[in-house]
């Protein structure tokens, strides 16, 4: 295996509108990304098929989770399980969100 490294706050800007997602690492059956939120969401609904678990790096955000509102400050992380429908409903503009996720299939 080679050896991989970066700087997530230098390399992530914040988009116009929607996210910006970047994979960080995938190994076997784990996806680490690096995601950075606009302000301005777009409001998609996911549905996904492996467990995610969620650490918001900076910002503020709101996410709707299967019917509930969830207020997530810089620090805070989140399991979000498999088929549990989500989105995001609001996310901070300064500083813009900067999340780091890990899919686990």
């Amino acid at each position: 295996m080679s050896i991989a490294s970066g700087n997530l706050f230098r390399d992530l800007t914040a988009p116009r509108a929607g996210e910006t997602i970047t994979d960080l690492l995938r190994l076997g059956p784990v996806r680490i990304e690096g995601i950075a939120s606009s302000p301005i969401q777009d409001s998609i609904l996911y549905d996904q098929c492996q467990d995610e678990w969620v650490l918001l790096l900076q910002g503020e955000a709101r996410l709707w989770l299967d019917g509930t509102e969830i207020d997530l400050a810089a620090g805070d992380y989140l399991l979000i399980p498999a088929h549990t429908p989500h989105r995001v409903l609001r996310t901070s503009t300064e500083p813009f969100c900067l999340w780091l996720a890990v899919h686990i299939q």
